[in-house]
């Protein structure tokens, strides 16, 4: 009996072979779903952010090269400050004469005076302390009025530089303020460097006020490598402003060239010490077929790599291998064919 089994084993195992042939078969041509299909939703959280579920970055930290718009919207110099040409006073007078009151900003004019109106002349202050115009014009006032209250103070300094305009991040990670001197702000937010700024100024100017933007993005990049199949790597960095995906940085370089291939990965480096840099595949043809799982979102640092075509590249290598030979070859038929008319027709017949 167990030789009647081991006999018919064979027999067993073949007609299980050609019933799921069979059932292949039957598999292979029944209705399938129709194309596209819609792909599986995306993980409620996903590990890296994508299209439809960005994230936002960190606080923006200032290094060199970025450029700083740098406004200062109060630029007072410290008392004692000497009055100047074209310096502002504002001046109120009370018990001044009805109709012809006293109390507006008055420019000082080249000649170091300020001009009251035609009622009440002219005041030399030009070289004076603020206290010291404010007597010398009560004292002028009192010619033509009785018991003149004056006030004066500084509303704006011709002789303090204005902070106004773009700003370079230097490589010594300091920004110049010209007379103020400069400021270290690498590695400070904008508020940090607001308050560093304005610090600083306070050395020469009182209560200064600036305000501080990022006006270049210039030092937060990620860079894009397209591998040139024997021709040369191409890379290209672009600014990162928190917005850019897989399909805004192909869109950057017109998408991919005829010798890339569609087989491309984000490589995101790590901190020292961290572990291992973070490698994600692109699914080339989601991507631009709007299905966004892969449509990673790009981040400071990153590399996105654009592999070559490996037949272009054996073309290539080939290409370099063979083109000395057929250079040589070339000059030997060309000397040989030169040598057979010379001996066949002579030296004149050449041309």
């Amino acid at each position: 009996m167990n030789h009647t089994c081991s006999t018919h084993k064979p027999l067993i195992a073949l007609a299980a072979l050609m019933l799921s042939g069979s059932m292949g078969c039957t598999a292979f041509n029944a209705p399938r779903e129709p194309i596209p299909v819609a792909p599986p939703d995306p993980p409620p959280t996903a590990p890296a952010p994508r299209e439809l579920a960005m994230t936002t970055l960190e606080r923006y930290v200032i290094e060199p090269p970025d450029v700083l718009m740098i406004n200062a919207i109060k630029i007072v110099p410290k008392p004692p400050h000497k009055i100047e040409p074209f310096d502002g006073l504002l001046i109120r007078v009370v018990n001044a004469l009805p109709g012809q009151e006293i109390g507006d900003a008055f420019a000082v004019s080249p000649e170091g005076t300020v001009d009251l109106g035609p009622t009440y002349g002219k005041v030399k202050v030009v070289g004076l302390r603020i206290d010291e115009a404010q007597d010398a014009i009560r004292d002028h006032l009192t010619k033509v009025l009785e018991d003149p209250q004056v006030s004066v103070s500084l509303a704006f300094s011709s002789g303090a530089q204005q902070i106004v305009g773009e700003h370079l991040v230097a490589p010594d990670g300091r920004v110049n303020l010209g007379t103020y001197g400069s400021v270290y702000v690498t590695g400070l937010t904008l508020d940090q460097a607001k308050e560093a700024i304005e610090a600083k100024l306070s050395d020469k100017l009182e209560n200064p006020e600036v305000v501080v933007d990022v006006f270049a993005y210039n030092s937060k990049r990620y860079f894009i490598i397209t591998q040139g199949a024997g021709f040369g790597d191409n890379i290209v960095q672009q600014p990162v402003t928190g917005n850019e995906t897989v399909l805004d940085a192909l869109a950057r370089i017109g998408g991919i060239s005829q010798i890339s291939s569609t087989k491309i990965w984000i490589a995101r480096p790590a901190p020292n010490g961290v572990g291992c840099e973070q490698i994600l595949p692109v699914n080339y043809e989601d991507v631009v077929q709007g299905v966004t799982a892969t449509n990673y979102q790009l981040l400071p640092g990153d590399r996105l790599f654009i592999a070559e075509d490996p037949m272009t590249k054996f073309d290539a290598i080939v290409s370099k291998i063979t083109r000395p030979f057929e250079r040589i070859f070339g000059f030997v038929a060309l000397g040989t064919s030169t040598a057979n008319r010379i001996e066949r027709f002579g030296l004149g017949n050449l041309n």
